[in-house]
């Protein structure tokens, strides 16, 4: 390759070496908004890097994954989620020689419009939203506005097209257009599946007995040993396919994994007790910001109240939603 090759030319020449052929190449970019690509950056790697630079990417550290305001410094947070993710999809891009960058943007970026408190909250913003006014709310259509409309003040992030697919896609009947963005919506669950197991049996929520014997006998005993049978299994079934893709015997253990975790954890008795005091938290603000409308930072002037609203309180953090309800409702004498 010729000395005067630029870092365009060095990357393509690399990616038609080395990655498979059905992998995306990183050129060129296709943003909304025009630019000029970076000198030292692919297209997918400045998405990364504005992606984690993003203030919403920062709130994820205080977010709850499962277990609302849990007593402890080792349960996951809506960030450490996310990292959990992008590393095992990162090892299942670079396995099937697809490309690792976009892949790293994807997982990243794929819950930045998750509200607080996890499902309980998302339930509870998409039910207040579709009584009042006949909408709803899905985290990964938030998550998109997040990256297009709401972050650097309004700008967005002038994301590429196959990120923004990829995050919009990572859930829900639509399958992403890229294979690393199916990568992405797989490993999401291999990830939250078995790290939620582990926050479960640390909170005592679970015993390590009443986990299900047929299906923990086939993808192992510990949450490395499952990660690992599923992620080989992904690799090994994908590889040539066209598609991303599980075994039906692996893949049907996850999926009953799965509902056992929704049936026993998410949805369980102990879940439900915090989901009256999430619903009661959620609605109050949001009726408070329907009819206080002016104490609502304006990110999008063109946007409906409903929506601001919405905006709003998807952004916040679990403390800071808990802390604006106190400030509503507990008399400032009563809160000390």
């Amino acid at each position: 390759m010729p000395a005067t090759a630029t870092f365009q030319d060095r990357i393509s020449a690399l990616e038609e070496e080395f990655l498979a052929s059905e992998a995306t190449r990183s050129y060129p970019a296709k943003r909304q908004r025009e630019e000029a690509d970076s000198p030292l950056r692919t297209p997918f790697q400045r998405d990364r890097d504005r992606i984690v630079h993003s203030k919403s990417f920062r709130r994820l550290k205080h977010k709850t994954q499962v277990f609302v305001a849990p007593e402890g410094d080792h349960y996951r947070t809506r960030l450490t989620h996310t990292l959990e993710a992008c590393g095992i999809a990162r090892t299942v891009a670079r396995a099937l020689r697809l490309n690792e960058d976009l892949t790293e943007a994807i997982g990243l970026g794929h819950d930045l419009g998750h509200p607080p408190f996890g499902h309980a909250g998302e339930e509870a913003l998409d039910a207040a939203l579709r009584a009042r006014y006949g909408t709803g709310f899905r985290h990964n259509e938030h998550s998109l506005r997040v990256v297009d409309v709401l972050e650097r003040d309004g700008e967005g992030l002038n994301l590429t097209e196959q990120v923004r697919d990829g995050i919009l896609n990572h859930t829900g009947s639509r399958k992403p257009a890229t294979l690393e963005g199916q990568i992405v919506k797989l490993v999401d669950r291999v990830a939250y599946i078995n790290h939620d197991i582990d926050d479960a049996l640390r909170a005592g929520i679970l015993r390590p007995e009443d986990l299900p014997t047929e299906e923990i006998a086939l993808l192992g005993p510990t949450g490395s040993q499952r990660i690992d049978t599923l992620v080989r299994d992904i690799v090994d079934q994908s590889e040539g396919a066209g598609e991303i893709r599980q075994g039906s015997e692996v893949g049907g253990a996850m999926l009953r994994l799965r509902k056992f975790m929704f049936d026993r954890v998410y949805l369980g008795p102990e879940a439900r007790s915090e989901h009256e005091r999430v619903q009661r938290t959620m609605q109050g603000l949001f009726d408070h910001y329907l009819d206080n409308p002016d104490e609502i930072p304006e990110w999008d002037p063109g946007a409906s109240d409903p929506q601001r609203v919405a905006d709003y309180i998807a952004g916040m953090t679990d403390r800071f939603c808990i802390a604006k309800f106190t400030e509503l409702t507990v008399p400032e004498e009563s809160r000390f």
